[in-house]
């Protein structure tokens, strides 16, 4: 390690650049999910909302901003970084990803996007569990 990333705590973290642009990516289909909910643009049905007493996407779409889109932008924020928290960032992004997804499927089905996000979350938990052990 260089004397400059010594000073500042910065080093080169394993799996740095793989988990910044996945999480940054992820983070920016989150937001656009989010404002696609809050908007009510290309939503499911309303009804879908029913059981939980619901009326509209608002609350889905907040939530889905601040489970995922939230811990990805700080997961992409700490790998830029060099951040020595960036494998636990990445572990907690990824399992409130796939809490998001677990709660999703039973209001509005299973659909094809979620197996791909559910492999993302699987990637961002595996890689962030391996920049921990080092």
């Amino acid at each position: 390690m260089s004397s400059t990333h010594a000073a500042t705590g910065r080093a080169d973290r394993p799996w740095r650049r793989t988990l910044g642009v996945v999480a940054g990516l992820t983070c920016l289909a989150a937001l656009a999910g989010a404002v696609q909910l809050v908007t009510g643009t290309y939503t499911p049905p309303v009804s879908d909302l029913e059981p939980l007493g619901l009326d509209s996407w608002l609350l889905p779409g907040l939530w889905l901003a601040a489970s995922v889109a939230v811990p990805c932008g700080v997961t992409a924020a700490l790998a830029w970084r060099g951040s020595r928290h960036l494998g636990t960032a990445a572990v907690a992004s990824g399992a409130l990803l796939l809490i998001e997804l677990v709660v999703q499927v039973p209001f509005v089905g299973p659909d094809p996007l979620q197996a791909v996000m559910g492999a993302v979350a699987v990637a961002l938990v595996v890689l962030g569990w391996a920049a921990r052990r080092r």
